[in-house]
């Protein structure tokens, strides 16, 4: 299997893993401050990269310079994580899952800024073909809501962050001097933990660990290693293998697998409104795998 085909094998393990923070999350958005959650998540995930790191032969010394990089990731990886559980304490699993599919294509636009990867026609197409499926979620189909940007508040506060996000994944490589992708998912989920310690620490200190329900303790751990330590490592991978838009097109499969997720938790399948919108979501990721060939 060549470099590229395993960059998309790893986008791909990516999606369904981020679709099961959406779920979890909005279970446990709204028992604890999102920075206060994201601090420890992000300080549990350095540990188990870290882990990983050694037993894959350790750091060196070179793998650290100029560490205000990891700061840059961190803090940017960071904010998109506080500002997506302070969505979800209000915003519907699917719906926020949909805003993330307009990631591609604001992520896209800081590719070319960044990188000056330049996008094909059939990718323009693919990625407006995604963004109209990701607002006929957004808008629940309704085109006077759409007209009149009815948008929740859960909905606007989570796309802010998926901002940062689009402004991470080209940055990866921008930043990048030759470290491994586990080596670099360590510096960022550190660089990370110190600054939401920094941003958080108050309610960190305030928070009644003891009392919080299993939930959020499930949810911690699920987050910390699935959708934070193997996510980041899996990014940070197919980002040095695929251009920044191709990487974020599979975020065109986080709806589809969170319908998944919240079928299997219980919580019912979405009105046949949303599945109109997902379908648009998954046309446009084959038309850019398709342009890969």
């Amino acid at each position: 299997m060549g470099d590229v085909a395993r960059g998309h094998l790893a986008m791909l393990a990516f999606s369904a893993l981020v679709a099961g923070s959406f779920s979890l999350g909005s279970m446990a958005a709204n028992h604890i401050d999102p920075a206060a959650f994201n601090a420890v998540r992000f300080l549990c995930g350095a540990v188990v990269v870290a882990v990983l790191v050694q037993a894959r032969g350790g750091f060196e010394r070179w793998h650290f310079r100029a560490p205000w990089r990891y700061l840059v990731l961190g803090g940017l990886f960071g904010a998109y994580f506080v500002l997506m559980f302070e969505g979800l304490k209000t915003a519907p699993p699917v719906s926020a899952a949909a805003v993330f599919t307009l990631t591609p294509i604001m992520t896209a636009g800081f590719g070319y800024l960044l990188l000056r990867q330049i996008m094909t026609g059939r990718m323009a197409l693919a990625l407006a073909i995604g963004g109209g499926g990701a607002l006929w979620v957004i808008f629940r189909a309704d085109l006077s809501a759409l007209l009149a940007f009815e948008v929740g508040r859960g909905e606007l506060v989570y796309f802010i962050g998926c901002v940062s996000h689009a402004i991470y994944t080209p940055m990866v490589r921008v930043l990048n001097r030759g470290e491994s992708a586990p080596v670099s998912t360590f510096g960022t989920m550190v660089g990370g933990a110190a600054v939401l310690f920094l941003w958080g620490g108050t309610e960190v200190a305030a928070t009644d660990w003891s009392a919080l329900p299993p939930i959020v303790w499930i949810t911690l751990a699920y987050t910390a290693v699935m959708a934070t330590a193997v996510t980041v490592v899996l990014l940070q991978f197919a980002s040095m293998r695929l251009p920044a838009s191709k990487v974020m097109a599979y975020t065109y499969l986080t709806p589809t697998w969170v319908i998944g997720w919240e079928f299997f938790l219980g919580n019912g399948l979405p009105t046949a409104y949303v599945l109109g919108g997902i379908a648009l979501t998954v046309l446009a990721l084959l038309l850019l795998l398709k342009n890969d060939g």
